[in-house]
């Protein structure tokens, strides 16, 4: 008998409906190697914070959108190309968690815009400092364990 994850069930389903999402073979090996790049890229971030906020704030931010990915692949779902799919990570994500966890995946958004506008500046942005990469390191930290500790609990997505 399979498990079948009803929380946020419509919201995938439309979602692979409108080709945001795609169904691909799941991978577990594949959730934890990107887990273990998320972790990773928060130590290296940390390292850098203070000679390049920039670099360091992309890191932060992959870290997040790395983990909701491995979510994703381990339930054998991922997103298309199509623009706005790191948008469509999260939706997907933050359906399927919110109750009870779904708050904390909350920064993403945000994170995701800073990190845009740090790559795409415009006059009125203000600079990135150490301490915005610090503190967002933490929240992306927040995040990566989140999802980590999703992947025993959420079976593969099958439409019934």
């Amino acid at each position: 008998m399979s498990v079948v994850w009803e929380q946020g069930r419509e919201t995938i389903t439309k979602m692979l409906a409108n080709t945001r999402l795609e169904q691909v073979p799941a991978s577990r090996e594949h959730a934890d190697l990107l887990i273990a790049q998320a972790r990773q890229h928060l130590l290296s971030a940390s390292v850098i914070a203070e000679t390049d906020p920039e670099g360091a704030y992309a890191m932060v931010y992959d870290a997040a959108r790395k983990s909701l990915g491995a979510v994703l692949e381990n339930q054998g779902l991922r997103t298309t190309s199509l623009p706005g799919h790191h948008q469509a990570i999260y939706e997907a994500v933050y359906a399927q968690l919110e109750p009870p966890m779904g708050r904390q995946l909350l920064p993403f958004n945000r994170m995701r815009r800073t990190r845009s506008s740090a790559e795409y500046p415009r006059p009125d942005d203000p600079a990135l400092t150490t301490l915005d990469v610090l503190e967002d390191c933490a929240r992306s930290q927040e995040i990566v364990d989140i999802c980590a500790q999703v992947l025993d609990h959420m079976p593969v997505f099958a439409l019934s």
